[in-house]
């Protein structure tokens, strides 16, 4: 038996609770992974409040990991027991495949192909940070058709998704001009990810920009707004769905391991950096005070979880949601 949180009913997050859970067993091309660390997505607070897709309860939300192969099934061919992989384990693009059983337990199997190599210079709470997010990231930068040479306007640069669209616009897609948003506080943050041109919207509205550009990338769903810094007939990407302007294009995400493999060169030279929340990382014991954390909207980066053991189950922390051994 495992350790993991998880539901029973949609609701706040209040509805979760810390419970005994079989250890799974992997099949055919699944590894079975010892989770080391784990990251929370919005996605993960949304699925919780209302069910947006079908899946039998109860659910263990998560979506982004890195651990330690400890199984495989016969058909496994990349990866050995002992190896350190990362990756996103819920396949949103295919139907049928959302798991019961998210990150947030202490063993979790997924199939292989949807996971990577965890690089070398990357802790495992870094590379946990990483995989949602910077799927999303890639996929807005393709779906949007961006050129070496361009500029970009980022809406939210300081989080989780912006965070890395802004190095990997600087750093990868090689844009002439990054710009980004950010509060008063997090201004100079965002010139140390590399933003040429930093926007306080706690005081400068979009009308005000001068500036016009080639791509707006929207991470947090402002795009009715954002629209007009964008240059005649320049795309507008939004993440959020559905987008709050008809001419901005939802861009969501591809899963795939792949894609982690394509940035190894990128992350194991510095060029991108895993941004984890300073709040962080949260203890597993602690996931409820790390999902109140991420649904105040003021994260910074990532938020963490990590480590995985549960070393005081009798403490007040963790007694105050525990419950029995159940299956699933």
């Amino acid at each position: 038996m495992q350790k993991a949180w998880f539901y029973e009913v949609h609701g706040p997050k209040e509805v979760l609770n810390l419970g005994d859970f079989p250890i799974p067993y992997p099949v055919q091309n699944q590894l079975l992974v010892q989770v080391c660390a784990a990251a929370l997505n919005p996605i993960d607070f949304k699925l919780r409040c209302r069910p947006l897709v079908f899946t039998d309860f109860p659910v263990v939300p998560g979506c982004d990991m890195a651990g330690i192969v400890v199984g495989k099934g016969d058909h496994v061919s990349r990866f050995d027991v002992g190896d350190e992989v990362y990756g996103n384990i819920q396949n949103f693009n295919a139907e049928g495949e959302f798991k019961q059983l998210g990150t947030l337990a202490q063993f979790i199997v997924v199939e292989e192909n949807l996971v990577a190599s965890k690089p070398k210079n990357l802790s495992f709470e870094e590379a946990a940070s990483l995989p949602v997010a910077v799927q999303t990231a890639v996929e807005g930068f393709k779906n949007a058709g961006f050129k070496e040479g361009q500029t970009i306007f980022i809406v939210g640069g300081a989080g989780g998704v912006g965070s890395l669209a802004v190095q990997l616009a600087k750093q990868l897609y090689r844009a002439s001009l990054v710009a980004a948003t950010a509060s008063t506080a997090k201004v100079k943050f965002l010139k140390t990810l590399g933003a040429d041109e930093v926007v306080d919207y706690t005081k400068t509205r979009y009308e005000e920009v001068e500036k016009k550009y080639d791509l707006v990338y929207d991470t947090v769903g402002e795009s009715k707004n954002s629209y007009v810094v964008a240059k005649d007939g320049a795309p507008v990407i939004d993440i959020t769905w559905p987008p709050s302007n008809p001419r901005a294009v939802h861009s969501s995400l591809t899963v795939s391991g792949e894609i982690l493999e394509n940035l190894r060169p990128c992350l194991e030279s510095g060029k991108l950096t895993a941004v984890i929340d300073p709040v962080g990382p949260f203890h597993f014991c602690d996931v409820i005070k790390a999902f109140e954390y991420l649904e105040t909207g003021r994260a910074r980066g990532k938020v963490v979880i990590s480590p995985f053991s549960v070393p005081y189950l009798t403490s007040e922390i963790c007694n105050s949601n525990l419950v029995p051994q159940r299956s699933i």
